[in-house]
């Protein structure tokens, strides 16, 4: 008997039921049984069952002889079922890789609950994702399993089917069945959660709803939308009948009351002429199942009223009016920031005419989030070594605890932001202030770019559509003008740069700023930072730090992080940071811990045992704390078509190199991202790439930088006399790998790819 039956009813789907079955027949947790029903659909979908049915044992084909809809295709899907659980998918979406066993493995954890809830995200045909807003009542903390009446707010998921797995003995006990029509997910679900005697929550992803831009059943203008009356006595015949859930009424009330309101308003559901005769059935159903003296939250009482006293034309105008406010508004917000925009740009061109102020120095990074990067180095050793030079940094509104105390905090586009930008004599970023900004004569700017580069960049990107997008290379030549001096960690960069973005800037060759913090740092700041971030005692904590796609319109995860935890075993954790620009979450599980929104990425470096990327900068900066870094290049090719690299990183990199997601297992199981040979080559890479990164980078900087001279600086440590903070794995003295079981044996089907 497998663990789960999942059924997939199908009508006039044939261009999505492929992928919707390829969904569950590829879930690595395959003891399961795949109900696929074909509801007497006129297009293929039912050749296309057959044809998964003959490929694969565990699909059953279901085929029925006259279009019953979606509910009672449903209930012939659930008499054949066999498995432990049932889960509901629609036909045209898809369920997320492991799905399955994440909901296995909770419902393993909490005792075989009659209902498991799981989350969900909503996918568009431009390949958005939008998981759902209402995510509280999904939590798993707190005791499990529980009832309805210890969390409540589960009524306020989403009511459907397919976000929920039960146990397939509670289904048939109780007798639950789908009724006939529209809305048929609202009698089972409330039903189901009342009777439920064990509930449980999964928080994580498992469906990807498809938000179809036609065809969908209930954006189809049709009568049958009427149906939602005759489910909602269902829905109160069921409480009528048990006295035991009749503390439920006043929500379920509610919830009936806002869902008409929800039907009545959407456009494209009633047809024309038809919203009077709906409000009249919803007034009708408000008499009927209204539960006297329930207390409204202040935004419910006008929806109610007008359910109610059944106020058709009042609501026509209400809307009326609501929609000439809201453009009155949108054209007074318009008119105001028009204004504002014109009364700034007269206060800059005010202050461009004041004096230089030089005891100011302005800084900033790439999309204003908080203090770091080569920048936030830099302001920590103006204020150490320049303490009458006032510091201040630009960041956007919710990121102002990023900032550490010292500098003055700047909001972009205040008028305080572009008095500093006009007054301060130095100014720092590692990209642009403001395209507005006008360097000044006296002024000084150091840019310090974001890192070595492995992919082309600036000028380089002309012939690279892919990755160039909309890059304007005018514009990008004019600020290049307003540099003084641009930052380089290696000769590798110093040339690139001085080519792909020409200028009469000068390059200082004194290392990164940013990597100081490796040479500084103790073994109890990296305690510290690991006890921070959650990473367990004794674990082998792995960087996973990806690069942008600049071949794809969506970003989605290449190395299936799950997978690739279960087979090194329970010693290893990842530390997942997506690309901060276009980046999603990486992946999910105990073992994952999320850290894209981090502010700090050199806090993350030092608190890893072992960085694991692709094509990211990130590795340059890594090899300065002299850890193992293993690359991971199975798309290669596609890269290096859209963008291209300045050499073959597969020739040259900083530690072993993974091809394929097997072989990065293979890699980390067997010890070699360690070895010896590894570490020959991120020496290799060190000697080329950090010949400058000392801990004195920063200090070099603002030296030339303030004195204006060369002369008298510290000199550059060579890279034998360095000592990089060690790892948490190299400090214990003894190899984490000691007790994580090497694969041995052929890979099993359910782990290929």
């Amino acid at each position: 008997m497998p663990r789960f039956s999942v059924i997939v009813p199908a009508y006039k789907v044939q261009a999505y039921l492929s992928e919707c079955l390829d969904s569950v027949l590829a879930q690595s947790y395959p003891d399961l049984e795949l109900i696929a029903v074909d509801d007497c659909s006129p297009d293929a979908c039912g050749e296309l069952i057959d044809e998964y049915a003959a490929r694969d044992a565990r699909v059953k084909a279901v085929h029925l002889t006259e279009n019953q809809g979606l509910g009672r295709a449903r209930n012939a899907g659930i008499a054949r079922a066999t498995g432990d659980y049932l889960v509901f998918l629609d036909s045209d979406d898809t369920l997320t890789p492991d799905a399955l066993r994440a909901v296995a493995d909770r419902i393993k954890e909490t005792d075989d609950p009659d209902v498991l809830v799981y989350d969900y995200a909503r996918t568009y045909w431009d390949g958005r994702e939008v998981r759902n807003q209402v995510t509280d009542p999904l939590t798993e903390r707190g005791p499990a399993p529980f009832r309805l009446e210890d969390r409540p707010g589960l009524l306020r998921v989403l009511m459907v089917a397919w976000n929920k797995a039960y146990r397939r003995e509670f289904v048939q006990s109780h007798g639950f069945a789908f009724p006939p029509g529209y809305y048929e997910d609202t009698p089972w679900t409330f039903p189901v959660l009342m009777s439920a005697g064990s509930i449980a929550t999964l928080d994580r992803v498992c469906v990807h709803y498809r938000q179809r831009r036609q065809g969908n059943i209930l954006s189809t203008t049709s009568r049958k939308h009427f149906d939602i009356f005759e489910q909602y006595d269902r829905v109160f015949a069921y409480v009528g009948a048990r006295p035991e859930l009749a503390r439920w009424r006043p929500e379920l009330f509610r919830r009936m009351v806002d869902h008409y309101v929800t039907v009545y308003t959407r456009r494209d559901r009633l047809p024309r002429g038809s919203r009077a005769e709906f409000l009249r059935g919803a007034r009708a159903h408000y008499r009927r199942h209204g539960v006297p003296g329930g207390a409204l939250p202040p935004r419910s009482r006008l929806r109610h009223a007008l359910v109610r006293h059944g106020m058709h034309r009042t609501f026509r105008a209400l809307r009326l009016a609501a929609a000439v406010r809201r453009r009155a508004l949108k054209s007074a917000v318009r008119l105001a920031r028009a204004l504002r925009t014109a009364a700034l740009r007269l206060h800059y061109r005010v202050q461009l005419r004041l004096p230089l102020r030089a005891d100011r120095a302005v800084f900033g990074v790439h999309g204003d989030r908080g203090h770091g990067g080569d920048p936030g180095a830099l302001e920590e050793a103006f204020r150490a070594h320049a303490p009458h030079i006032r510091t201040a940094w630009t960041v956007r509104p919710g990121h102002e605890d990023a900032v550490p105390p010292g500098p003055r905090r700047l909001r972009p586009g205040t008028a305080a932001y572009w008095t500093a930008l006009a007054r301060s004599k130095y100014l720092v970023h590692d990209g642009e202030f403001d395209r507005g900004m006008r360097k000044r004569r006296g002024q000084v700017f150091v840019q310090t770019r974001t890192g070595t580069p492995l992919r082309r960049v600036g000028l380089d990107l002309q012939e690279r559509p892919a990755a160039a997008r909309d890059t304007d290379f005018g514009e990008l030549l004019r600020g290049v003008d307003q540099w003084d001096y641009v930052l380089s960690g290696n000769r590798h960069s110093t040339l690139t740069w001085e080519r792909v973005c020409p200028g009469r800037y000068t390059t200082l060759e004194y290392g990164r700023p940013r990597n100081d913090r490796f040479q500084r740092a103790t073994s109890a700041d990296v305690t510290r930072l690991r006890e921070s971030l959650g990473v367990p005692s004794g674990s082998v904590a792995v960087l996973y730090a990806p690069t942008h796609r600049d071949h794809r319109r969506t970003q989605h995860p290449v190395l299936d992080l799950e997978r690739v935890l279960r087979r090194l075993g329970p010693r290893f954790v990842v530390l997942a940071r997506s690309h901060p620009t276009r980046g999603g979450p990486l992946g999910s599980g105990a073992r994952i811990i999320d850290v894209s929104g981090h502010p700090d990425v050199e806090s993350l470096c030092l608190a890893s045992d072992v960085l694991l990327t692709d094509y990211s900068s990130l590795m340059f900066d890594y090899a300065a704390l002299d850890r193992p870094v293993v690359v991971h290049t199975e798309d290669w090719e596609a890269c290096q078509a859209a963008r291209g690299t300045y050499f073959d990183l597969r020739a040259f990199p900083p530690g072993a190199v993974a091809r394929t997601e097997d072989e990065l297992i293979d890699i980390f199981a067997t010890g070699h991202w360690r070895g010896s040979r590894s570490a020959q080559l991120r020496a290799s890479f060190r000697e080329r790439f950090c010949p400058w990164d000392d801990g004195r980078a920063a200090e070099r900087v603002v030296r030339h930088v303030l004195l204006g001279r060369a002369e008298g600086l510290p000199e550059v440590i060579p890279l034998a006399g360095r000592q990089p903070v060690p790892s948490a794995a190299a400090a214990s003295g003894r190899s984490p790998l000691t007790t994580v079981p090497q694969p041995s044996g052929p890979v099993p089907v359910t782990e290929g790819r």
